[in-house]
């Protein structure tokens, strides 16, 4: 399949549109009453601190909305100013944050029904207008909405279409892309359309497994079991990790995505010896910058001195969950909760432990003065976060002992 050529003839079609629709100042006032805060400009003119009775709030210098998902969101906004009476669809969520996509859904932006565990297409007409999100759709997707006659809206943010792009340069060389990555999560999966042959790892040590392969070989069946969803079809590990580049879900955390790339360097450098190494190995830097000053924020905020930690996001997005990694390894007691929703009634918390389902604590907020270190995910209005400021400073002086 010629992808490339595909998003050539894409880009070229009057019923795409990359760029919005030159709406910005008609959607302005919505989106600063429904996502801003002036709480939270407060706090960034008052140096990410803000101390209320007995609770001191320090926020991350870098947090929330990120450039790509505030322009994602934006042009859906747009998209339904400019087809006010259209059937409009999306992909996926806009973005991972459930107060956005309920937003959508009450100005009619209908999401992609799921049969069988797969997207229901037939639900959409030729006509109808389609937006893609903020993480991108499938090669396949896009090929089908375009078959459709569908009018298409990509917001795919520019560093996951960078991503793409490295894919490409894989697929031209004949190396197969080793994506860091979690296998079913949409980016990855968009990503991955793009590739002749890949291979999915979702952290170190699976990339140090697979290095071991490639050195030392192995037992091909345990392999495959070990990879088997999150490879190419007919993929070989015998003869596909001869030719490599490496690739990432962009909202991975950063030294992780590094320490993977620089593994498999000297893994292809041992194998191949370093004159041979250009070509088996191809290594581009595809690491999103809002995830990165996120990631670097957190890592200064959990050097001061906090009681505990709050993490704003959706439960499903990646990039706030390395935000919560961040915390626990430096054994802050953190909470990840995606709205403000979660706090009360009294004193408890709803919220989600790493890896674990949702669990609820009582009395969470101790008495007396406290430190509390406040994040949010790039897909997390300010709002959002503010209202969970409320919510706290509410509680903090209804548990005052007099």
């Amino acid at each position: 399949m010629d992808t490339k050529a595909f998003k050539r003839a894409l880009n070229s079609s009057e019923q795409y549109y990359r760029k919005g629709f030159g709406r910005e100042t008609e959607v302005a006032p919505v989106l600063q009453s429904e996502y801003q805060s002036n709480l939270i400009q407060q706090l960034r003119e008052n140096n990410f601190t803000l101390q209320r009775g007995e609770v001191t709030i320090r926020l991350a210098e870098a947090f929330g909305f990120c450039w790509g998902v505030e322009r994602a969101v934006a042009m859906a906004y747009e998209t339904r100013q400019h087809f006010p009476s259209d059937r409009i669809w999306i992909t996926n969520e806009i973005i991972h944050n459930p107060s956005v996509n309920s937003n959508l859904r009450d100005m009619q932006v209908e999401f992609i029904p799921m049969k069988d565990k797969q997207k229901d297409f037939s639900v959409v007409g030729k006509g109808d207008v389609v937006i893609l999100p903020a993480f991108g759709a499938s090669f396949q997707e896009m090929q089908l909405l375009n078959e459709k006659g569908c009018t298409i809206v990509d917001t795919t943010c520019p560093w996951v279409s960078k991503v793409w792009n490295t894919v490409e340069k894989h697929k031209k060389g004949n190396y197969t892309s080793i994506i860091h990555g979690k296998y079913n999560h949409e980016e990855t999966i968009a990503t991955s359309s793009f590739a002749n042959k890949y291979l999915v790892v979702l952290n170190l040590a699976e990339a140090e497994y697979v290095c071991n392969y490639i050195l030392k070989g192995g037992k091909r069946d345990e392999f495959m079991a070990k990879f088997h969803k999150a490879c190419s079809a007919g993929f070989n590990p015998d003869t596909d990790l001869e030719r490599i580049g490496i690739a990432n879900q962009t909202t991975m955390l950063k030294g992780e995505t590094e320490q993977i790339g620089k593994l498999f360097e000297r893994t292809m450098m041992r194998k191949y010896r370093p004159g041979q190494l250009n070509q088996h190995f191809l290594s581009f830097n595809t690491i999103c910058d809002a995830t990165q000053e996120r990631q670097d924020a957190m890592f200064k905020l959990v050097d001061e001195k906090l009681d505990l930690m709050i993490v704003i996001g959706g439960f499903n997005s990646s990039n706030t969950t390395h935000l919560q990694e961040i915390a626990i390894e430096q054994d802050i007691l953190s909470y990840h909760i995606d709205s403000a929703e979660r706090i009360g009634p009294g004193n408890r918390i709803q919220h989600k432990p790493l890896h674990r389902d949702l669990e609820v604590v009582e009395n969470w907020l101790p008495q007396g003065s406290i430190a509390i270190g406040i994040t949010s995910g790039a897909s997390t209005p300010d709002k959002v976060v503010a209202d969970v400021l409320e919510k706290i400073f509410e509680l903090k002086a209804a548990t005052v002992v007099t």
